[in-house]
């Protein structure tokens, strides 16, 4: 008796039209701001009386992502949040997206679908409405670019530009969970690679594996500013490591920084991972980047606002520019200058 086979759908079967039709097809209006979403030559969004953020960010297999342990559908969905993130670190809410491909002959429609299922999970969890975007050929792989839209009232926008001297310096969350998810799946990755009989170890590494493969924007945190009554004078999110961020918000708003390590708080499969490959988890945090916490500074007047919350951590506070950017060791035995080790996408 023979096996059926799964009968595989190439791309080229439904062309570019058709696959657009295909994925957009669960793209329902959520906001009172996209008059009009896919299907004419450009969508129609109304803003009144409100600031319109937008950012872009792009996503190429190979570089930014691995395809043999990253699932489609996680990867959909990482794509849209990490767009998100950058709407919440501008203290604004995220109203639309769109989204291009470049694909290759490899994906089947199947493939595609799956990344969707994603893409449009995301929208659901966030309230976004996916408004357009395009497709084209690849002869590489698969290349994803969102655009990300938001809205804010111009008193509620927070910039990178806004820290003072005397502020303090906070992070939501936990740190380094993210880079130490993926040197596990790339650890794991290289042991099947030698040997194809071995099964992957990753039980008990739940919460480091979605922070890589699952990451979530901090749309929350909006609410919580204003509940707690706190002013973020300045604030960006972590993608690239916790180094690289405080010396954008220093360089941005020209002032210093003491960052202390005995302050920094680190989940119990962030120190277990870490212990197994040999580095601190300081290293994780300072240097690992996709973590998508926030980072971000509050009037020193506000520090007992936020000083019980507990998912806000005091970290540091700033300095006057000729001060430097520090970190303060624990026990305050020393300290070292930060220097930008996070991810580069153009560093050789």
């Amino acid at each position: 008796m023979t096996q059926e086979r799964t009968k595989i759908n190439e791309l080229a079967e439904l062309g570019e039209f058709g696959l657009i039709k295909r994925v957009t097809a669960q793209a329902k209006i959520k906001n009172e701001s996209t008059l009009t979403g896919v299907g004419d030559d450009c969508a129609v969004l109304s803003f009144p009386n409100k600031k319109v953020v937008v950012t872009t960010d792009l996503l190429t297999e190979g570089v930014h992502f691995n395809l043999v342990y990253v699932p489609l559908k996680h990867l959909g969905y990482k794509a849209v949040a990490v767009n998100i993130s950058d709407i919440c670190a501008m203290n604004a809410i995220p109203r639309q997206i769109t989204v291009s491909l470049a694909i290759s002959s490899k994906f089947t429609i199947e493939a595609i679908d799956e990344l969707y299922e994603g893409i449009h999970l995301a929208c659901t969890r966030y309230g976004v409405d996916l408004i357009g975007g395009d497709t084209t050929t690849s002869l590489t792989g698969l290349t994803i670019s969102i655009t990300a839209i938001g809205e804010a009232d111009e008193a509620d926008l927070v910039y990178r530009s806004g820290a003072k001297p005397t502020d303090i310096l906070c992070v939501t969350g936990d740190l380094g969970g993210a880079f130490l998810g993926l040197q596990l799946l790339e650890r794991e990755d290289q042991l099947f690679r030698q040997n194809p009989t071995v099964q992957p170890k990753l039980s008990g590494y739940d919460y480091i594996l979605g922070r890589q493969l699952k990451p979530e924007a901090r749309v929350d945190m909006r609410d919580v500013f204003k509940t707690l009554g706190v002013t973020p004078t300045s604030m960006i999110d972590i993608s690239d490591g916790l180094s690289s961020e405080i010396l954008h918000l220093c360089e941005e708003s020209g002032v210093g920084c003491r960052l202390y390590e005995e302050r920094l708080i680190f989940d119990p499969q962030v120190q277990k991972m870490a212990e197994e490959i040999g580095i601190n988890p300081l290293v994780a945090a300072l240097n690992g980047g996709e973590d998508y916490e926030l980072l971000f500074t509050i009037p020193v007047n506000q520090h007992e606002k936020v000083r019980n919350h507990p998912d806000i951590t005091v970290i540091g506070h700033m300095t006057r520019k000729e001060e430097g950017a520090m970190l303060v060791t624990t026990g305050g035995i020393q300290e070292i200058p930060l220097t930008a080790q996070g991810w580069n996408s153009l560093k050789k």
